[in-house]
């Protein structure tokens, strides 16, 4: 008999999907039944953040959705905060999860795994559908696929009852189509008259332009127009446009202040991008041009026209109607770098010393992924650092900052890519999701673990000296790195941070552990 867990499975696998994370449980059984046979690979994770991790490292990549096998109750609740960092990052992840029984819900009859209203937790994030019957397993996965896609991507929930699981399920309907709207025709003619009768364009080009790569370089080079990109932009264009730094550096605010015409594609103008310090004085960006496929988004700033669209449609479109010239934009955009490389300079010695590790690490690797953590390089590269692959440099160090994303991130990235990938992470990140390692081992994925051993909490001991207060609760002993490596069944190496150091370490394929102790 086929079951609505056998009819679920389908019905991803119609949808694209090819790998699922999870922990099964007894509330999951029925899900798993579905996946024998399906072609859907199975990973095991070691705590259901981990999945969720896993899920939003793979979307990422793959630019699919990154769809997860919870349980109910704490497994759901142990996903929460993956859920909350792909909503940050508009990444689209689908977390299935079981729930109790239909006729118990609500009640508090103390049932285990049980939450008194599981999907109105979720819903307080993102959006939650119930399969309450066979007949609407169809209709949550258009909706929730349709959520993911149809718009700003992010997190979506379904959760199917236990009593529903097992029940017979007919045959899937063929899935519905989810389709963007091109951009409306007449706002297109508006934008590209805008940028036709300015002289000095800049591009701000954030996260939902990572896919967007060639259409954005085209129309960049048709505007002769330095692009500067977000974290989650980094590396969406190479050559002299490219302003791989931070907007909220002086050098690049000068830059965009000295700009008769912004074009702000798939950013979401967020402090943790634009003004990580908190000084303000952001230049004026009211008359810019923006396309996000958010209308919340476009409309939470002054603006000149939004448009509502995918970046890559809506750059085509432009580009098909700007008139090509050839200006000042490289001289404008290496200006901007030289100075936001001094300015970083002027942070101190250590930051500079870090970027050029990261650079090595490039230079060494062409074309690998690297995915970070919260901890000190990632910082500075965050600040400055221009990578050479679009999608190819993403932490959890802006937006919702959550600590322990990288190992799992990494294995949902590895498995979208053949690509060599990196996990750059703190050794007090690392003791959030340690166990996470042992999964690229289980699955023979190609990664490194650079692990920046500080020998505590770095970055927030600076604040808290910075801000003149007593530096409390920052020094967490390391993990023995080499014996745990050992316990993981890594490779492992040692080095001090330094480029050549750096150079020298990452050439062996993973999966492996390289630590660079910095203290």
């Amino acid at each position: 008999m086929k079951t609505v867990g056998h009819a679920l499975t389908e019905g991803l696998r119609a949808r694209g999907v090819d790998v699922v994370f999870g922990i099964p449980g007894v509330h999951t059984i029925e899900l798993y039944r579905g996946l024998s046979g399906s072609g859907i690979r199975h990973v095991t994770p070691r705590h259901e953040q981990g999945a969720g991790f896993m899920a939003d490292g793979y979307a990422r990549v793959s630019g699919k959705p990154g769809v997860a096998f919870v349980i109910t109750g704490p497994g759901l609740t142990n996903a929460l905060t993956a859920m909350a960092q792909a909503k940050a990052d508009s990444v689209p992840m689908l977390v299935i999860s079981g729930v109790n029984r239909r006729a118990s819900l609500g009640q508090g009859l103390g049932l285990l795994h049980e939450l008194p209203d599981q999907a109105g937790l979720v819903r307080a994030l993102c959006p939650s559908f119930q399969v309450t019957s066979p007949d609407t397993l169809d209709r949550c996965l258009n909706m929730a696929f349709a959520a993911m896609l149809g718009g700003r991507p992010g997190p979506v929930h379904i959760e199917v009852p236990t009593d529903v699981m097992g029940m017979h399920a007919a045959e899937a309907a063929a899935p519905i189509a989810v389709r963007i709207a091109p951009p409306a025709p007449e706002q297109v003619q508006q934008a590209a008259g805008l940028l036709n009768r300015a002289k000095r364009v800049v591009i701000l080009a954030g996260g939902g332009a990572r896919h967007a790569g060639a259409a954005v370089q085209a129309l960049a080079e048709a505007l002769d127009a330095p692009v500067v990109q977000t974290t989650n932009g980094r590396g969406v264009i190479a050559g002299p446009l490219s302003v791989a730094a931070s907007p909220s550096l002086e050098a690049v605010r000068m830059l965009i202040a000295g700009a008769d015409q912004l074009l702000a594609i798939g950013t979401e103008l967020g402090p943790t991008d634009y003004d990580m310090y908190v000084r303000g004085g952001l230049p004026d960006m009211e008359g810019m041009i923006r396309i996000d496929l958010c209308p919340l988004q476009l409309a939470r700033h002054p603006l000149a026209i939004g448009l509502r669209a995918d970046a890559a449609a809506a750059c085509a479109a432009l580009s098909a109607q700007v008139t090509a010239r050839k200006s000042d934009g490289a001289a404008r955009a290496a200006t901007a770098m030289a100075a936001a490389r001094a300015e970083v300079a002027d942070l101190g010695a250590e930051m500079p010393n870090q970027i050029a590790m990261l650079e090595a690490l490039r230079n060494a690797v062409p074309g690998a992924i690297v995915v970070g953590d919260s901890t000190q390089p990632v910082y500075a590269g965050n600040l400055l650092y221009s990578h050479d692959r679009a999608g190819g440099w993403f932490n959890a160090a802006t937006g919702f900052g959550a600590l322990g994303f990288a190992p799992g991130a990494a294995v949902g990235a590895a498995l979208a890519t053949d690509a060599r990938v990196f996990c750059l992470i703190g050794d007090g990140g690392l003791q959030f999701s340690p166990a996470e390692l042992r999964v690229a081992v289980d699955e023979g994925l190609d990664i490194t673990y650079l692990v920046w051993n500080n020998a505590g909490y770095g970055e927030i001991a600076a604040a808290m000296r910075a801000a003149n207060t007593e530096v409390i609760g920052c020094t967490p002993s390391p993990l023995g790195l080499e014996a745990f490596a050992a316990a993981c069944g890594m490779d492992y190496a040692c080095i001090r941070p330094e480029p050549e150091a750096m150079a020298g370490a990452v050439t062996e394929p993973g999966p492996r552990l390289v630590e660079i102790r910095a203290y």
